[in-house]
């Protein structure tokens, strides 16, 4: 097959204006997220383009206006070949009125070897590429041995976690390959998850009583919870300096475990002393941490903090961590996901890599995070390989290269059809 393969990957560089126009086609649809339920018509389109290759089409809604497409394209003898999840988002990052792009953020430009548009990194490049990538392979005739699952999904970038409903609904494979934004290294992640630590009082004051309450000899046993926050908010600035000390792990700079105090809420009005506060905090996790873990070393940290306070200790702070969606519930969670460099699947990948670049492939941890981490969860090996720079991502004119989008499908045409071929063990 190497002579049809070679004949395969030889038509991406002549077909390069078929791969360009249907990640134009793919930009054109608005689904920015949020504000989110605008991905129908580009799902549809997706999967009527699988159902051409001869995919079996599963589509649900995740949300009203938002659905999830999954192709499943059975294998000549998938008994004996190992299978592969090909995983891309649909959804875009926000757009926003007054932002200075060059023609328009749904109107695809091809200027100076780019791609320009919202999501042409991030990542309908990878959509695009590796939706190209399986047009090819059957048109040149190539043989897959095992089942190809194709899955377009909805809700990464405000955390609705459409990859989440693919695992629960039994999708399930050898291996899974996330094509998200990365550069084209192959790469794992850390975890996210958000949290919201409350105070609260079960009374209220007036703004007079303060003297009261901060003066010797005021008598009054109350306080801010604005104020007590503060304290909370040092105390996390001290977890995370521990952390920075005391974790690390390969790959990840000194310090990538964080905790980011990133909105504060609380107080009635000025006549009031604040009787509740809130604090959404974001944390980042090491790939080889769990983050429900993370949350109850966070707990107890605070927890012990407020037990040195006599006004906390009466009113001790909750906690709630995560959340389904930014747009409903304010929260999410993001898995972590390391990559096992032993795996045949990375070895075969960073192989075909090496091949089309004539570099060897780089294996480290993405400094933000995909939907890949619910494979690692649902124990499915899984990996990050896409086109387009991070830099690129969620900026106005984001663009991707034309040619890393073209490498990204021949490793991919590579990949795919080396994975497929390979018996089980």
């Amino acid at each position: 097959m190497a002579g049809d393969l070679d004949g395969i990957l030889a038509r991406v560089d002549a077909e390069e204006d078929r791969l360009v126009d249907l990640l134009c086609r793919l930009i054109a649809f608005e689904t920015p997220s949020p504000p989110a339920r605008n991905t129908a018509l580009a799902q549809a389109f997706m999967a009527g383009e699988l159902a051409a290759l001869g995919f079996a089409i599963d589509t649900w809604d995740v949300h009203p206006g938002d659905p999830n497409v999954v192709g499943v394209l059975k294998g000549a003898d998938p008994e004996r070949h190992r299978s592969l999840i090909l995983n891309g988002h649909m959804d875009v990052a926000e757009v926003q009125a007054g932002e200075a792009w060059e023609t328009g953020p749904f109107e695809p430009v091809v200027r100076d070897g780019a791609v320009i548009g919202r999501g042409a990194a991030d990542m309908k490049g990878g959509l695009a590429g590796a939706l190209f990538a399986l047009t090819i392979l059957k048109e040149g005739g190539a043989a897959l041995g095992g089942d190809i699952i194709f899955q377009s999904v909805i809700g990464e970038e405000v955390g609705e976690a459409g990859t989440l409903q693919c695992c629960t609904r039994g999708y399930t494979a050898d291996f899974a390959l996330v094509v998200d934004t990365s550069d084209l290294r192959i790469q794992g992640q850390g975890g996210v998850i958000t949290g919201w630590i409350v105070l609260k009082s079960p009374q209220t004051f007036h703004d007079g009583t303060r003297r009261q309450m901060i003066h010797a000899g005021g008598g009054l046993f109350g306080a801010s919870a604005i104020e007590k926050m503060a304290k909370i908010v040092l105390g996390l600035q001290e977890l995370e300096r521990h952390w920075a000390v005391t974790k690390s792990y390969p790959g990840c700079p000194p310090g990538a475990t964080t905790i980011n105090p990133a909105v504060i809420e609380g107080g009635r009005h000025a006549a009031f002393i604040a009787d509740e506060c809130r604090l959404w905090i974001t944390v980042h996790t090491y790939p080889n941490e769990k983050h429900e873990a993370v949350a109850r070393e966070i707990e107890d940290w605070v927890l012990a903090l407020a037990h040195a306070d006599p006004w906390m200790r009466a009113h001790p702070p909750t906690f709630r961590w995560g959340g389904t969606s930014m747009i409903l519930d304010r929260g999410e969670i993001f898995p972590a996901l390391e990559v096992d460099p032993a795996h045949p699947a990375v070895g075969l990948l960073a192989a075909a890599h090496a091949t089309e670049t004539g570099a060897p492939a780089i294996l480290d941890v993405s400094p933000t995070v995909t939907d890949g981490g619910w494979f690692g969860d649902a124990g499915i090996p899984a990996a990050i390989y896409g086109p387009g720079d991070l830099r690129h991502a969620h900026a106005v004119n984001e663009q991707v290269s034309v040619a890393q989008l073209k490498t990204f499908t021949k490793s991919l045409i590579r990949f795919i059809h080396g994975w497929s071929n390979t018996p089980r063990a």
